[in-house]
C-alpha cells in the first residue's frame, strides 16, 4: 500500500471516529463549535491572506482565466463574509433529531421516522477556497464528519483555512479529526479517497466536468453531484422586456463564471425584434459575446456598422450545450413555448431555467413541464445558491434526482432512521 493511501485510509478511520462523537452531541455543544471556528478564521486572517497570496501570484503565472482567478481571490471582506456565514449556520435551526413522521399501528408499535447525520462525507473541489469553510461547518452542525480534498491551485489557501477551522472546533471541545483536509496535491489521492467506501458513506464533487466524471468513474459510495451548469432564459412573447432585460443581463453578466448564470437565451419570434434591439444592444456594450442562431443573427444587423459587430457570431449546435463560464451567450429564437421547453430538454443541464412572461398560464405550464432542479418565473437563475434560499452556506448544487436536488445545505446532509418502541409486542 502506498504511502499516500495509508495516510487517507488514517484518514478515513480517525473521521469515521469523529463522526460518531459529533452524532452524540447536542445542538448546542455543535454551534459553540462553529461559533469558536468563525472566530479563528477572523483571528487567522493575517495567515489566511498570506496563503492566499500564494496561491494567486501561482495562478496567474500559470495563465489560469479571469473567472478562475475571482473564484480563487480572498479579501478581508470575503474572510469577513466567510466567518458570518459560519455564524449564520450556527443560528439555522438543526434538522438532526427531527421527527419527520410519527405513528402507532393497531398493535401499539410506535414507528418514528427520525432524521440523523448521514456519517462521513467527502469533497472534492477545484479552485474555491470558500468551499473548506462551508463545507466544514455545513457537516459539523449535521453532525458529519468531512474530508476534504481541494485543488492544487488553493492549496495554500485551503490548508490555513482547514488548519483554523480545526482550532476553533478543538477549543470548543468537538472531535479533533472532525474537520480533515488532504494536504497534497497529488491526483492519486482523489482515486484513493473515491474508493475508500468503508469509511466514507458520500462523496460530492465540485468542480468542471473533468473532476465530477473522474469521481464518478472511480467512487465506491454514492456520489451527489451536477455535471454542468448549462442554465437557460426563455424571453416569452408576453414577456415585458424591460423586465427579461434586466433579469437576462444580471443572469449572465453579474457573475459570468459560476454555475447559475445564464448559457442560452431563447427569445419568443413575436418580441425577438424588439428584444434584441434593446438587450441585444445592451448586452454588446456590456462586453458579451452573442452566438446566434440564424435568425437572431440577422435581427442583429443595426450593430454590425459597430465596433461590437466582432461579437456577433453565428453558434454552432455545440454552443447550445456549452457551458461557458465567460461573457459569451448563445442565442436563438424560437416560434413557441413547446419549442423553447423542448429546447432546454434536450440541451440544458437541468440545473437553473426561466421563464420571463406576463402570461400565468404559460409560466405554470413552463414551471410544471421543465424538469430541472430550479426553475424560475421572472427571476434572475442567479438565485440558485444556498444562501440565496435561505439555507446560510451550501455544500454544492445537485441534479441528480437522489437523494438530494438543487441547492444542498442541512437537510440534504442528512438521512433518516426508524425508531420503534414497543411493549413486548411479537410478530405471529
Amino acid at each position: 500500500m502506498s504511502d499516500l493511501k495509508t495516510q487517507i485510509e488514517d484518514f478515513g478511520r480517525r473521521a469515521r471516529a469523529a463522526a460518531r462523537a459529533l452524532a452524540r452531541m447536542s445542538r448546542e455543544q455543535k454551534d459553540r463549535g462553529l461559533l469558536a471556528m468563525a472566530d479563528e478564521v477572523v483571528a487567522a486572517a493575517p495567515e489566511i491572506l498570506a496563503a492566499n497570496s500564494q496561491d494567486v501570484e501561482k495562478a496567474k503565472a500559470a495563465g489560469l482565466s479571469g473567472a478562475m482567478l475571482e473564484r480563487l481571490a480572498l479579501d478581508p471582506k470575503k474572510l469577513a463574509a466567510m466567518a458570518d456565514g459560519i455564524r449564520e449556520v450556527a443560528a439555522l435551526p438543526d434538522p438532526v433529531g427531527e421527527i419527520i413522521r410519527d405513528w402507532t399501528r393497531p398493535n401499539g408499535l410506535r414507528i418514528q421516522k427520525v432524521r440523523v447525520p448521514i456519517g462521513t462525507v467527502g469533497i472534492i473541489y477545484e479552485s474555491r477556497p470558500n468551499v473548506t469553510s462551508d463545507a466544514a461547518v455545513l457537516c459539523t452542525k449535521t453532525g458529519n464528519a468531512t474530508i476534504l480534498r481541494g485543488g492544487s491551485e488553493s492549496i495554500h489557501s485551503n490548508v490555513a483555512i482547514a488548519a483554523a477551522l480545526s482550532r476553533g472546533a478543538a477549543r470548543a471541545g468537538l472531535p479533533a479529526d472532525s474537520v480533515l483536509l488532504i494536504p497534497t496535491t497529488d491526483r492519486e489521492a482523489v482515486r484513493h479517497l473515491c474508493e475508500m467506501d468503508k469509511w466514507l458513506d458520500v462523496i460530492v464533487p465540485r468542480g468542471g466536468k473533468g473532476l465530477i466524471e473522474t469521481v464518478v468513474r472511480h467512487a465506491r459510495m454514492p456520489v451527489i453531484k451536477h455535471y454542468d451548469g448549462i442554465c437557460i432564459m426563455y424571453v416569452d412573447r408576453a414577456a415585458d422586456l424591460a423586465m427579461a432585460e434586466s433579469i437576462v443581463i444580471n443572469a449572465k453578466c453579474q457573475r459570468p463564471g459560476v454555475c447559475n448564470a445564464i448559457e442560452t437565451v431563447l427569445v419568443h419570434r413575436d418580441v425577438a425584434e424588439q428584444f434584441f434591439a434593446t438587450t441585444g444592444r445592451a448586452l454588446l456594450i456590456k462586453g458579451v459575446e452573442l452566438r446566434c442562431d440564424e435568425r437572431s443573427f440577422a435581427m442583429l444587423d443595426a450593430e454590425r456598422e459597430t465596433p461590437r459587430a466582432k461579437r456577433i457570431v453565428p453558434a454552432t449546435g455545440q454552443d447550445f450545450r456549452t457551458e461557458f463560464l465567460d461573457l459569451i451567450l448563445a442565442v436563438r429564437v424560437v416560434d413557441s413555448l413547446d419549442e423553447a421547453i423542448t429546447h432546454i430538454e434536450e440541451n440544458g443541464s437541468h440545473h437553473s431555467d426561466g421563464i420571463v412572461t406576463a402570461d400565468a398560464e404559460t409560466a405554470e405550464c413552463f414551471l410544471g413541464e421543465v424538469d430541472s432542479a430550479t426553475v424560475y418565473w421572472n427571476a434572475s437563475t442567479r438565485f440558485t445558491d444556498g444562501g440565496e434560499f435561505g439555507f446560510g452556506a451550501e455544500i454544492g448544487i445537485s441534479t441528480d434526482k437522489l437523494h438530494a436536488r438543487g441547492p444542498m445545505a442541512l437537510e440534504e446532509l442528512t438521512t433518516y432512521k426508524y425508531v420503534l418502541r414497543g411493549t413486548g409486542q411479537i410478530r405471529t
